[in-house]
């Protein structure tokens, strides 16, 4: 079964793909098929999520996947939240991981209370106007460091210490991270409702 990914994040489609093969689902990204990114008006992740499928989904004709997901601080009342990406942009600086990171390093300075989520809400609908599109939600509990550690990943991974790996989630190996991460949660979760409701794999 062939799904459109509403992103053009090669690395999430990368993360998402391995993720979905068990079930036989293919992802190509809406970029692939000359569809423009959604706009994300909303305040929550569900919401922009459900935008970004249903978007993908009347554009190409096919079902589509769609993934929102970001940074949760809790001593920043849940931000950057849905602007995780565009974090520095919102307040005047460039949109870049580097540039982010920068913003929540001065934003969390002098805070004693580090405490952070991962949050994914991942979407799928049958069609643009499906009433009843999958959803599910993952998040992956960690803490804030005072300056980056490790070297892969993405967006603010080297800042995010995960207490019971011991290690930054930019630290982590891809393997590891597929299993444990809020996108992995998620995934877990919206694989038995393909099995359960749509009856793939």
């Amino acid at each position: 079964m062939k799904l459109v990914l509403a992103s053009n994040n090669a690395k999430k489609l990368l993360e998402l793909q391995a993720l979905f093969a068990p079930l036989g689902i293919e992802l190509v990204t809406q970029g692939s098929l000359g569809i423009p990114e959604a706009d994300e008006p909303f305040e929550t992740f569900v919401e922009n999520a459900l935008a970004k499928a249903r978007h993908a989904a009347r554009l190409s004709g096919l079902p589509a996947l769609a993934d929102d997901s970001g940074l949760s601080v809790e001593a920043l009342g849940g931000a950057p939240g849905v602007r995780s990406a565009r974090y520095a942009l919102d307040a005047g600086g460039e949109k870049s991981d580097a540039a982010n990171n920068d913003r929540l390093l001065r934003q969390m300075a002098g805070v004693t209370d580090r405490r952070a989520r991962f949050v994914c809400a991942l979407v799928a609908v049958r069609s643009a106007d499906d009433p009843e599109p999958l959803v599910a939600m993952g998040r992956w509990h960690g803490e804030i460091l005072a300056a980056p550690r490790g070297e892969g990943g993405f967006g603010y991974d080297p800042l995010m210490h995960i207490p019971a790996l011991g290690q930054t989630v930019a630290s982590l190996g891809a393997e590891v991270k597929n299993r444990q991460s809020h996108r992995a949660l998620a995934a877990v979760q919206l694989i038995q409702q393909f099995r359960e409701v749509w009856h793939l794999g």
